[in-house]
């Protein structure tokens, strides 16, 4: 360049000038280059906890789809479900479901006033591996078991003919008499409340406890029977408010009847002895007995003229 002017070049010299730029320029790699901080760039993605919300999300996916699964496996296995419905049971419009296989079952609870019965034609078949067939409703229970078939409740229970709807057992005293089916014997209760208890006339009625049996009347106990007999390994008791009548021939086994040992002291202060004695009229009382052979004279008369 000189004092006049810039200087001008050849063609010869610009291309060799330019050539030379662009070697230069090609072989700087840090060209335009400017050195940033990677963590104060924006950050895209699920990163931190976010990515691991996501992971619990998609294994709890994971988790019910596997228990869908195997749940759609048991209902296809179990009720047998398919293209033309359900091989093993029937649903019906008026509620009534009917199962057309063996069905294996622990514990049914049918709705209120259901019914569980089997074809017309058909026998029902309940069968439990060993352990007893329970039929229960609120107190009342019917229990199946090998060797016996017992009815509890508490509100009494009644077998009526799905037929004919006559009512064949019932033990509602207000409205039918009780009577035991044909060929049944024995019934076993623990308390019993009713008016009177008969026997046919051509059979025994016999009573048994195994412990103590307690016969009491609001407006007395009248027992009445060609014989009368009453067999107890213990004491019996017989309490009245006015009373006891005994109407005919009483007989009295002595040989069951406590006694004092041989030479046992009579005025023993530990001992109070009474007499049994009867009236004409079948009326009983007690006499204390204060001396050997003494009879049945008391200062008040309970038999009226005689006794």
């Amino acid at each position: 360049q000189s004092s006049n002017g810039p200087v001008k070049k050849s063609m010869r010299e610009k291309a060799v000038e330019r050539r030379n730029v662009n070697k230069e320029h090609n072989s700087n790699f840090k060209a335009g280059y400017i050195p940033i901080d990677e963590d104060r760039l924006h950050k895209t993605g699920l990163r931190g906890r976010k990515g691991n919300l996501a992971i619990c999300v998609i294994v709890l996916l994971f988790i019910l789809a596997v228990i869908n699964l195997i749940i759609t496996l048991v209902i296809w296995a179990v009720i047998r479900i398919g293209p033309n419905g359900c091989d093993s049971m029937e649903f019906h419009e008026s509620g009534l479901l009917r199962f057309k296989q063996v069905s294996d079952m622990g514990v049914i609870h049918p709705l209120y006033k259901s019914t569980v019965g089997g074809r017309r034609n058909e026998d029902l078949v309940i069968t439990g591996n060993n352990q007893p067939i329970v039929f229960q409703q609120g107190t009342t229970k019917l229990s199946v078991e090998k060797d016996k078939t017992s009815i509890t409740s508490d509100i009494g229970m009644e077998f009526v003919d799905p037929r004919t709807q006559n009512t064949l057992f019932s033990t509602d005293y207000e409205t039918h008499e009780f009577h035991l089916p044909n060929g049944v014997k024995i019934l076993n209760v623990q308390k019993a409340s009713t008016e009177r208890i008969t026997s046919n006339a051509t059979s025994d009625l016999n009573i048994k406890v195994d412990g103590r049996a307690i016969v009491r009347g609001n407006e007395g106990v009248f027992i009445t029977g060609k014989t009368i007999e009453f067999r107890m390994g213990g004491n019996m008791e017989l309490k009245a408010e006015n009373s006891i009548i005994l109407n005919g021939t009483v007989m009295v086994s002595p040989s069951r009847l406590p006694s004092s040992s041989y030479g046992e002291q009579f005025n023993n202060g530990n001992w109070l002895r009474f007499k049994l004695c009867m009236c004409a009229d079948g009326t009983l009382f007690k006499v204390q007995v204060t001396g050997y052979n003494m009879g049945c004279q008391t200062s008040v008369n309970p038999c009226g003229a005689t006794h």
